[in-house]
Formats: structure tokens, C-alpha cells, sequence
């Protein structure tokens, strides 16, 4: 399948004309781009900040053979 993505902007001008242009393929599909966009620079949570956190209080030794 392939995509002809139309930026949400230019929806009303392109979406019809591509959607007729490419009605004869199959593995062609027209759609809108609807995401979001981002928020400003350094907004968004760092990859360190989404790990978990560390079980609190001490754990017994593992040696060979015990796990």
C-alpha cells in the first residue's frame, strides 16, 4: 500500500484532485495528515525521566547458581 499523505493545510485544494488522480490504483490511498505538532524544544520529557525507578531498600548477594 502507498500512501499520498496531504498536509492538513492543503486539504481543501488537493485532497479531491488526488483522490481522482490516483481512483484507478489500488495500492494507492489519499488521506489527510492529521497529526499533531510538537511542542516547543525541550517541552517534552527526556528518555532518562520515562525509565522506572529503582526498587528502594537492599537486596541480598546473588551468587553463582542462586538466579
Amino acid at each position: 500500500m502507498i500512501y499520498c499523505v496531504v498536509p492538513k493545510p492543503l486539504e481543501t485544494e488537493l485532497l479531491d484532485r488526488l483522490t481522482t488522480y490516483y481512483a484507478h490504483e489500488p495500492n494507492v490511498a489519499v488521506i489527510v495528515d492529521r497529526r499533531a505538532q510538537g511542542g516547543e524544544p525541550g517541552t517534552h520529557d527526556s528518555h532518562s525521566e520515562k525509565r522506572r525507578r529503582r526498587a528502594v531498600g537492599s537486596f541480598p548477594p546473588i551468587g553463582p547458581g542462586q538466579g
